[in-house]
């Protein structure tokens, strides 16, 4: 008797996930236009991006993707940063191999995450007056970016994150410790016109 009611138990749980499941899979994602810091524009190839980058929002990206595969651009509001580096990475190098551009609206800003989000475009450009932020990073310890040797693991996936984008080695090591250094972790160094220019931020 209780084998039975255990395999009852059991069964009615999977049905539950299953149910779920088809529900989810049921979604029209073409019929939704915003995508918590995204929001697809009328044209369904230019996406508003408006907010932190967060654990949730790689699955809001690939979403809005299935829903609407034609986007081309993604323009940047303002974006200060991003609460989980490692889903940051991800979303970067997905929009990367989408071939998407990326682009900062005039009087944009984007900071931190918000940057390496950025450098993810095939294409990256801006309109009028923008502001870009860098600043180091915390281990949540009390230690910073700074306090590691330059030899240190710990810079590795930051490097590696920029060398999968496409850019070289000697780029993506010296723009990293170039941002790790102009801040630290509580501030941000708003990059000056020469900055801009010596790392190449903007494809035209």
């Amino acid at each position: 008797m209780k084998g039975i009611i255990t395999k009852s138990i059991l069964l009615f749980f999977l049905g539950l996930s299953i149910v779920s499941c088809s529900k989810d899979d049921d979604v029209d994602y073409s019929l939704q236009s915003k995508f918590d810091i995204f929001e697809v524009q009328a044209d369904n190839k230019t996406v508003l991006m408006k907010g932190e980058i967060k654990s949730s929002t790689l699955g809001d990206f690939k979403h809005m993707l299935e829903g609407h595969p034609n986007i081309k651009i993604i323009k940047m509001v303002e974006v200060p940063g991003s609460n989980d580096d490692e889903t940051n990475f991800k979303v970067g190098k997905l929009l990367r191999e989408k071939g998407i551009n990326t682009h900062i609206v005039d009087k944009g800003m984007i900071a931190s995450g918000g940057v390496d989000f950025f450098l993810a475009g095939v294409k990256r450009t801006k309109e009028g007056t923008v502001k870009l932020g860098v600043h180091s990073w915390s281990d949540g310890d009390g230690k910073q970016a700074i306090d590691f040797p330059e030899s240190s693991s710990e810079h590795r996936p930051n490097i590696q994150y920029y060398e999968d984008l496409g850019y070289s080695k000697e780029w993506s090591k010296d723009f990293y410790f170039f941002t790790i250094k102009a801040a630290k972790a509580e501030d941000v160094h708003w990059m000056t016109k020469e900055e801009i220019e010596k790392y190449k931020m903007f494809t035209e």
